[in-house]
């Protein structure tokens, strides 16, 4: 297979470099979308917390978040050394058909399909009360979440969900730039998700929206009531399986 062998040293300088990116977008991000919610109180949108997020809620958040950077940067670390070395199914270019063009969106909905049913299964596996303990109570403890709760993985969780992604840009075709925006979609979905407050209109919650995808009226169902509600990004798997909480 192309990709191998990956130089150390390089894999080395990659997975810090990819560290301190991670760490890096996650403030950028997240600093400026809590100051909005928290500190301005923002006119369009709902609060969802009953009560202020706590220093020591804040802090928990954000040690778990800085910790699962060094764990998804490995992975990351080690595509992107063999998509250097054309080991990857990662691709760039402009598309020379109306397939390829056709190609990018439907890319992006098999990723965050898979990313989807993936995380549904693992997440309500690791509510089992003999796995919660190990697995998940680090991120719980934030029963009102904020959006510095968006990446605070407990090790194993971390873990879990860190080589998804990169072990299927080695098969599943992706343009690089595709994979940069399924990024991006994923850290803005996980800190609006746990913002504390719902920014999407009222009617959108109450529509089709609402109805198919996740936002933080229904996330943050999870965080309170500690069960249900264990999607990503679409109710989906929750209403064939039977543990969606809905919407009041």
């Amino acid at each position: 297979m192309n990709g191998w062998p990956i130089p150390i040293e390089q894999s080395v300088i990659t997975y810090l470099a990819f560290t301190a990116i991670i760490i890096a977008r996650y403030f950028a991000i997240v600093w400026p979308i809590h100051w909005a919610l928290w500190k301005k109180t923002p006119k369009r949108a709902r609060r969802l917390s009953k009560r202020e997020p706590t220093a020591a809620t804040i802090r928990n958040e954000i040690t778990l978040s800085v910790l699962s950077a060094f764990i998804y940067a490995l992975p990351a670390a080690i595509v992107v050394e063999m998509w250097k070395a054309g080991g990857t199914a990662l691709y760039s270019g402009w598309p020379q058909s109306v397939w390829g063009w056709l190609y990018l969106p439907f890319s992006i909905m098999v990723y965050l399909i898979v990313q989807d049913s993936w995380f549904y299964f693992t997440h309500r596996l690791m509510h089992h009360r003999r796995l919660f303990k190990w697995t998940h109570a680090g991120h719980h403890r934030s029963v009102q979440p904020t959006p510095w709760a968006s990446f605070s993985f407990d090790p194993i969780e971390a873990v879990s969900s860190a080589w998804l992604l990169p072990v299927m840009a080695l098969f599943v075709p992706l343009h690089i730039a595709m994979a940069l925006f399924l990024l991006m979609l994923m850290t803005i979905n996980a800190v609006f998700n746990h913002a504390g407050w719902e920014v999407y209109p009222e009617r959108w919650i109450r529509g089709w929206w609402g109805r198919h995808i996740i936002t933080a009226s229904h996330h943050n169902l999870h965080h309170t009531k500690f069960k249900g509600n264990y999607g990503l990004y679409f109710r989906f798997w929750d209403k064939l399986c039977e543990t969606d909480i809905g919407v009041d």
